[in-house]
C-alpha cells in the first residue's frame, strides 16, 4: 500500500507501482475506437505510461498536454495516457486540444489495470480512481522508470521520464 495525498489529505492505494527492473503486468484497456488494447498492441516500442485519475481535472490535462508535446522527441516510443474516463470523453478532450501524439486508454471495462499496477485509490473522495503516476517500459515491457506522484495535485517528474528514455 502506498500513501498519497490530495491537497494534503492522506489516502491509500491498493499496492505499489511495479519497481524498476520488474516486468510490467499486462493489461486490457479500451481505446477511442472501443477496441481492447494490451501491452502486445504496442509490441516492439518503448512505452511511457502516464496514469491520471481523470482528464476532467486541470493537472491531468496539463500532464497529458506535456507528454503529447514531449512524445514527438521520443524515438520508437508510444505515450499511453490511462484514466477512468470513458473513451468518448478522452477522444473529445484530445480532439479539442489537438493532442495527437498520445494514445488514450480507458479503464471503463475493468479496474484490473489500477489494481495490478498498485494504483487503485482505496479511500477518500477519489476512491475507485487511479492515483497519478508514470512508468517507462522498454521494448520488452521491463520497467525503466517508476514514479507514484505522492501529491495527486502535482505533476510527475518529466525530466526523469526523458532520462529513462535516454
Amino acid at each position: 500500500m502506498a500513501n498519497i495525498t490530495l491537497k494534503g489529505n492522506p489516502f491509500k492505494t491498493n499496492g505499489e507501482l511495479p519497481a524498476v527492473g520488474a516486468d510490467a503486468p499486462d493489461f486490457r484497456l479500451v481505446n477511442g475506437d472501443m477496441e481492447d488494447n494490451s501491452l502486445a498492441t504496442f509490441a516492439g516500442k518503448r512505452k511511457v505510461i502516464s496514469i491520471v485519475p481523470s482528464l476532467d481535472t486541470p493537472v491531468c490535462q496539463v500532464q497529458t498536454r506535456a507528454f503529447n508535446e514531449k512524445a514527438a522527441g521520443f524515438d520508437n516510443t508510444v505515450v499511453l495516457t490511462i484514466s477512468a474516463d470513458l473513451p468518448f470523453a478522452q477522444k473529445r478532450f484530445c480532439g479539442a486540444e489537438g493532442l495527437d501524439h498520445v494514445v488514450t486508454l480507458s479503464m471503463m471495462r475493468s479496474k484490473h489495470f489500477a489494481k495490478d499496477y498498485g494504483m487503485l485509490i482505496e479511500d477518500g473522495p477519489l476512491e475507485g480512481l487511479s492515483a497519478r503516476g508514470v512508468l517507462v517500459l522498454d521494448e520488452n515491457n521491463k520497467v525503466l522508470h517508476s514514479q507514484l506522484v505522492p501529491e495527486i495535485a502535482e505533476e510527475p517528474d518529466y525530466d526523469a521520464v526523458a532520462s529513462a528514455l535516454g
